[in-house]
């Protein structure tokens, strides 16, 4: 299976790497690291360095309760990490819902527009259709970051997800995306407790059955911290374990903070699973 994206057709049957860059104040575990434009071109330069397949930039805080960024705050956030990220070498994704960032996201050849909200919110969906090639990742997610978790009662959070899932892909096909242009993300954490984020992974593969590649992000996520007793900047290990569960379960794109560790546990992954 292939992800096409703006400037690179990006083989999935080796399970892909997508290093984040955060540009905001407030993300929930290293918020203003890099918010710096000098130490966000050094953090896409160390990731790649640790071994990134993707580089992903994103200058909206999405933790519960986090503060939206108008358009100018976001753009003047991200723009600078973009257009040194772009030449790089490497895909470059941006972490966004805004159509006006999408737009000169694209402008400056950007990759893939990787949308917590779906493309839902009004125009960003048209901002995404005029590109001929760019990549999306479609996510799940109830409501807004700052009240996502007070809307967390599912029946059947897995068959939900994969309805929702479902409708946006049909949408997005429908206002002629290709589908391999396509892939989708469960939002683990977002507008979810601890339970549902594990009913997810243990039943991921009904979210395989929708037919395009799966994205999963539980890099230091609140569930790990409530299942080690850790802090967001402790869970390492977690991380690293969940990632390769994930993959296990068939997602081909990994999101994380800890890039070096996770392309060494990826590759003794990949090892035990060659034929002897």
């Amino acid at each position: 299976m292939y992800w096409q994206t703006t400037r690179f057709r990006l083989d999935l049957a080796r399970p892909l790497v997508m290093g984040i860059v955060n540009v905001t104040p407030d993300s929930f575990s290293d918020g203003g690291r890099f918010a710096e434009a000098d130490l966000a071109r050094r953090r896409c330069e160390q990731l790649l360095e640790e071994g990134a397949d993707i580089l992903d930039v994103g200058g909206e805080s999405t933790r519960p309760g986090a503060r939206q960024p108008d358009a100018d705050e976001e753009l003047a956030r991200v723009l600078p990490a973009l257009r040194h990220a772009v030449t790089l070498g490497v895909p470059v994704s941006v972490d966004t819902s805004r159509p006006e960032v999408i737009s000169a996201a694209l402008d400056l050849g950007v990759d893939i527009i990787n949308d917590v909200r779906a493309l839902q919110r009004p125009h960003a969906l048209a901002a995404v259709a005029r590109s001929s090639s760019a990549g999306v990742c479609l996510m799940h997610m109830r409501g807004e970051p700052g009240t996502m978790q007070q809307d967390t009662d599912y029946d059947d959070v897995v068959a939900e997800v994969a309805a929702f899932l479902d409708g946006r892909l049909r949408e997005v096909l429908s206002a002629g995306i290709a589908p391999d242009r396509v892939v989708l993300d469960p939002g683990i954490g977002f507008a979810k407790l601890p339970e549902h984020n594990w009913a997810l992974l243990r039943r991921q593969a009904e979210l395989l059955a929708l037919g395009r590649p799966l994205l999963v992000g539980w890099s230091r996520k609140s569930t790990l911290g409530a299942l080690t007793g850790r802090p967001a900047g402790d869970r390492l290990a977690a991380s690293v374990a969940a990632a390769l569960a994930a993959v296990e379960r068939g997602a081909r794109i990994v999101r994380v903070h800890d890039v070096a560790a996770t392309v060494d546990a990826l590759k003794v992954w990949h090892a035990a699973r060659l034929p002897s």
